[in-house]
């Protein structure tokens, strides 16, 4: 019983991390926290859907509606955000983002409905053993696409040209500037990348949840839970806070006391621990403020 809650929670773990490392990209692009980043993986689902509906295999929807979201959120950076990052303005950056979370919210629910509907799993039903436990092919394939995901942004970060600019812009803006990076370039890389994978999380666990317009609003706070935990300015820790969140929250929903009705008290516990006893997260960086 305990290795299957612990199975369990490592998929759905996987699913909060994907979404956190969106809201760990997109917070080292520009320093904000994007509270739509939600909502755009829950449209990136709805896309999918739509496609799928369309007679579109769902790896084929899966990928354009990966595009589109890059674009979208490509867009978002360039038109809203990045007036108000020059600006310095960091309060009217987060009313901004909330703004777009609930304008998101509500185009999604005219435009589809509020109905639910039913996303095809992407790797379909049935169930494999693993030491001895049963675990469904969609959840070990949620798990292993988000390894995939994580290693394609490791090698992207660490051995391309590209990944090695973003880290400079990121790192020490004003100089990457004097060496000819363009930093508004960079952050909307950030943005554009946030979005593709904010997509593929969204997809990944609408078959799980289906898809209704409230499916991600639970989801984001895991995953905002998982940013804190693993530190908002390191994506592998955004992996590993979303494992620990899923874990806890599925542990805490099978063995404590009408667990299931606090589950996402233990993530905002989370947040509140984290934030007193280590600020920085379990893998990020202290900030270093000079006087």
């Amino acid at each position: 019983m305990l290795l299957q809650q612990l199975a369990d929670g490592v998929a759905t773990g996987a699913v909060y991390g994907a979404l956190a490392l969106a809201i760990v990209l997109v917070y080292r692009a520009s320093r904000t926290l994007n509270f739509a980043q939600g909502e755009l993986a829950l449209l990136g689902a709805y896309v999918s859907w739509q496609l799928t509906a369309w007679g579109l295999p769902i790896w084929a929807a899966l990928l354009v509606a990966t595009a589109a979201l890059a674009a979208l959120s490509a867009g978002v950076e360039r038109v809203l955000v990045r007036p108000l990052v020059r600006r310095h303005q960091a309060l009217p950056l987060i009313i901004v983002t909330l703004g777009l979370m609930i304008a998101l919210n509500a185009i999604i629910g005219w435009v589809w409905t509020y109905q639910t509907k039913e996303v095809p799993a992407l790797f379909g039903s049935g169930a494999v053993e693993i030491g001895g436990v049963a675990v469904s092919r969609q959840d070990v394939g949620i798990v292993l696409t988000v390894l995939v995901v994580a290693v394609a942004l490791g090698v992207l970060f660490e051995l391309t040209p590209v990944g090695l600019r973003m880290r400079a812009a990121i790192s020490a803006p004003e100089s990457a500037e004097l060496s000819g990076i363009s930093t508004g370039r960079t952050m909307t890389a950030g943005w554009a990348i946030a979005g593709a994978v904010g997509a593929v999380a969204g997809t990944l666990i609408a078959p799980e949840l289906f898809l209704h317009p409230g499916m991600m609003t639970p989801v984001l706070i895991y995953a905002f839970a998982a940013a804190t935990l693993g530190g908002l300015d390191s994506p592998p820790g955004a992996l590993v806070g979303g494992i620990v969140v899923g874990v806890v929250e599925n542990l805490a929903g099978s063995y404590l006391p009408h667990g299931s009705d606090f589950k996402q008290v233990v993530a905002l516990a989370i947040i509140v621990v984290v934030l007193l006893v280590r600020p920085q997260g379990l893998l990020g960086r202290r900030e270093v403020v000079r006087v």
